[in-house]
């Protein structure tokens, strides 16, 4: 384990420990409806999703619709049951049973949803893909001092990691070079002593950052490591604040893979590393994205404080993006995306599309037809009765190609 922290380590012991000099300006949070857009368009998806493994793990393949009810705060649903599985009629069928006497409705998933879902498993089962969300477990764990992260903190980020749902019976079996399971060393709340996975080497070919990749593939070797700026339209800076900017952009880059908590913690280089370890972090995931609490939880068990890392992201709105959309605060990576699309998207979220293309779908006459063209039908309505039209700016349309 010294050997993992010493690699990690590297030579940060001797970089100068530099001062804060950010000045005292205000930087305000400025809305962004493209990127609200990228959040909002999820929404429902995550909850969805594991309501089709759960009921794809029965040996029925069905489930008593009195069974979700209990289990609504853990798969994060938001409305009843019942309701839920109402809103996406190509998704989900509610029936009763054939040949039992008062049987209880059940649920099922729709021959469309069970197609996608077969194409899904087909990427997941591919050595490319498991390969490749091996290596971002590693990188995940890799950010860690010592190598290794809580089970519980995993899971926080299984579905944006794009981890499969049983991770720890199938990738510890594939990749046994990779990972181990390991004791934590403390107990949570119930006194159980908490599980982690390990690294079980460091691996110095994947402890290599996106902005160094990203800086040699553009020929830029010998060069200042710079942050990409994406600032919205109409967002402007004060001038103090974009010269900080410039300086702060001078400065040396630190790897995220490295250990630097030996800089001054409010100095602007420890700041910039700070940056540069949420960066990868969001780098690492699929989606590009994730919950803002999910930072701070894993940053905290880091050694980050959260006021630390709320100043990082509050700091640099051409960096990052936070989203108030779905009755949470989501953290973006600008750079990665084109006005609410990702760049160069990751196989499994061309899937996650598939799947909010039908979740966009509603039966009206028994045929299928998209909600924006109901919602557009409803807005004209209220435009004739004089109330007020709704901005159809922040809404994400589906292309007929999108439709699966």
């Amino acid at each position: 384990m010294l050997q993992l922290q010493n690699a990690a380590r590297g030579h940060l012991c001797r970089r100068p420990r530099h001062i804060r000099t950010f000045v005292n300006a205000r930087i305000k949070w400025v809305r962004d409806p493209y990127l609200d857009t990228a959040v909002e368009r999820e929404k429902n998806l995550k909850p969805l999703l594991s309501l089709k493994n759960l009921i794809l793990s029965q040996p029925s393949q069905t489930l008593p619709l009195s069974s979700v009810s209990p289990l609504r705060p853990d798969l994060q649903i938001p409305t009843s049951a019942r309701k839920f599985f109402l809103k996406y009629p190509l998704i989900f069928k509610i029936f009763l049973p054939p040949h039992k006497s008062n049987s209880l409705p059940h649920v099922k998933l729709t021959p469309r949803l069970l197609s996608l879902h077969h194409d899904e498993i087909l990427i997941l089962n591919t050595p490319h893909y498991r390969k490749d969300v091996a290596e971002r477990l590693v990188r995940l764990l890799m950010l860690a001092r010592a190598g290794k992260l809580p089970l519980y903190m995993i899971d926080m980020f299984k579905y944006d990691l794009g981890l499969p749902h049983d991770y720890l019976s199938t990738l510890l079996l594939e990749f046994p070079d990779y990972f181990s399971l390991c004791d934590m060393g403390f107990r949570d709340s119930s006194g159980s002593l908490v599980l982690g996975l390990e690294l079980v080497s460091w691996r110095d070919d994947m402890a290599v950052p996106v902005m160094e990749k990203r800086s040699q593939e553009n020929g830029e070797i010998g060069t200042r490591t710079k942050f990409s700026m994406n600032l919205p339209r109409g967002f402007d800076l004060e001038k103090k604040v974009m010269a900080w900017l410039d300086e702060w952009q001078k400065l040396p880059y630190i790897s995220p893979y490295e250990n630097a908590f030996h800089l001054i913690p409010n100095s602007d280089l420890a700041e910039k590393w700070a940056v540069a370890v949420i960066h990868e972090l969001l780098s690492l995931l699929v989606s590009r994205k994730t919950e803002r609490n999910n930072i701070f939880c894993l940053g905290e068990f880091l050694g980050f404080g959260r006021l630390r890392l709320k100043r990082a992201l509050v700091h640099f709105p051409g960096i990052f993006y936070v989203s108030n959309k779905i009755k949470t605060q989501t953290v973006l990576l600008r750079e990665e995306y084109r006005k609410n699309m990702l760049v160069g998207m990751h196989p499994l979220m061309l899937m996650r599309n598939k799947y909010i293309s039908l979740m966009n779908l509603v039966l009206r006459r028994g045929k299928p037809i998209r909600t924006r063209v109901v919602e557009r039908r409803k807005g004209s309505a209220t435009s004739s009765t004089g109330g007020e039209k709704k901005d159809d700016q922040n809404r994400y349309t589906l292309s007929d190609n999108d439709i699966y």
